[in-house]
């Protein structure tokens, strides 16, 4: 029988009324003649929960006793949702990571997903088993230790079983109804895109769209999955919610798909710097070693010998990357006389796969923020990006603004 992979996030499995809820959808796509694979995540707040009780515990804690308490999560949502099923006369059956094997890099907390041999759960669908439920976001290590994958690795989880088993779909019901053009909260204009291409939503997801996790994402392209978002508090369609795919398998598309924008960013300036070949590593190397997340940088014109270096990065990193900065500095590989931090700017990116054929995007955009009196501080591009950063104050008006230029209220 064909398979389909049927992700249920915190919220699809808050409660029993919930997971009653999702379980039928499971029941609809069995009664059609698919095994399914279905992966799940820890009840909603459960997993701040167990955080919250190993940090108290031990707030430098061992990674690998981390994971053992973190995952337990997940394992409650398998085993009431098969429970459930089972109650509805479908033959299901719970897995845990280790029981499949999810087999992951030694990474604890940050795991990396290495292979899943499909031989144990093809064997039990051929004796009659109907529903694997997986405990998502969790693995083993080549040690034989339990794993976790990170924060939203229940959608990687999703998208390699996926691959792995060469499903037909992999649908990830979560409390949103698809992917929007940007924020519905922010503009009552933004509307729900039917498709979308993988690229558009790699960037989207990696500018602060939480509707995927961006490694699903990545996984996705690279082993051509086809993705579908959907809400599991609603009645679907088969035309539901939003379709990821390949760009080649979209008709028309707009210039511009989305506005996305990331809140909590901060624009860092080392002041004048020695302009010499090898600065731009001796700043990025440290930076990277102490896990800063770099985005958008920009090297201002060198006067007589010095330069400025401006760069980006999460505002809850900017300490790190101080402290990496005034280390280095010490050590005397870079030589700068001050460092700036401003923590009161936000992201606005503009996303589409039709600006490698269009002209006119960056102007239109600039144009657009000028006539509503918004500063761009940095811009950075790339094939279908054009990101800026500008005064926290004005991002709201930005995305709404941007939103309106570029139509995003009608379909291509």
């Amino acid at each position: 029988m064909p398979i389909l992979v049927m992700k249920f996030g915190g919220t699809s499995v808050a409660n029993i009324d919930r997971i009653r809820r999702a379980a039928k959808r499971v029941g609809v796509e069995v009664a059609k003649g698919y095994d399914v694979i279905v992966i799940v995540s820890a009840m909603a707040g459960r997993t701040n929960e167990l955080v919250g009780w190993v940090d108290e515990i031990s707030p430098l804690y061992d990674a690998r006793e981390y994971d053992a308490v973190v995952s337990s999560g997940e394992n409650v949502t398998a085993g009431l949702m098969a429970l459930t099923l089972q109650e509805m006369d479908v033959p299901a059956r719970s897995w845990q990571g280790w029981q499949v094997p999810v087999q992951t890099t030694s990474a604890h907390s940050a795991a990396r997903i290495e292979d899943i041999p499909p031989e144990n759960i093809l064997s039990k669908f051929q004796e009659g088993m109907r529903v694997a439920v997986i405990a998502g976001f969790q693995g083993i290590s080549p040690e034989g230790r339990i794993t976790t994958l990170g924060r939203g690795g229940s959608d990687t989880t999703a998208v390699a079983f996926a691959a792995a088993f060469d499903a037909e779909r992999c649908d990830i019901y979560t409390d949103v109804d698809g992917v929007y053009t940007t924020d519905p909260r922010i503009t009552d204009k933004a509307r729900k895109l039917d498709k979308i291409a993988f690229e558009e939503m790699l960037e989207l997801a990696s500018l602060g769209a939480k509707v995927l996790q961006t490694r699903s994402v990545e996984l996705a392209m690279r082993y051509n999955v086809k993705l579908r978002v959907l809400s599991s508090f609603e009645e679907q369609s088969d035309d539901a919610g939003t379709l990821v795919c390949a760009e080649e398998e979209i008709m028309e598309s707009n210039v511009v798909n989305g506005i996305a924008y990331s809140r909590e960013e901060a624009k860092m300036t080392l002041v004048s710097v020695a302009d010499r070949p090898g600065i731009a590593a001796a700043i990025f190397g440290p930076l990277s070693e102490a896990g800063v997340n770099v985005d958008m940088i920009i090297q201002n014109i060198s006067e007589e010998g010095r330069t400025d270096m401006t760069f980006s990065c999460p505002t809850n990193q900017v300490a790190r990357a101080e402290k990496a900065m005034q280390d280095a500095k010490t050590r005397g590989e870079i030589n700068f006389h001050d460092l700036l931090a401003d923590t009161n700017v936000a992201k606005i990116s503009a996303v589409g796969i039709g600006m490698r054929s269009q002209s006119g995007v960056a102007a239109k955009m600039f144009k657009t923020l000028s006539d509503e009196g918004i500063n761009i501080k940095v811009i950075s591009t790339s094939e279908i990006k054009i990101s800026v950063l500008v005064d926290r104050k004005y991002m709201e008006l930005a995305v709404q603004s941007l939103h309106d230029a570029f139509g995003l209220e009608h379909a291509a």
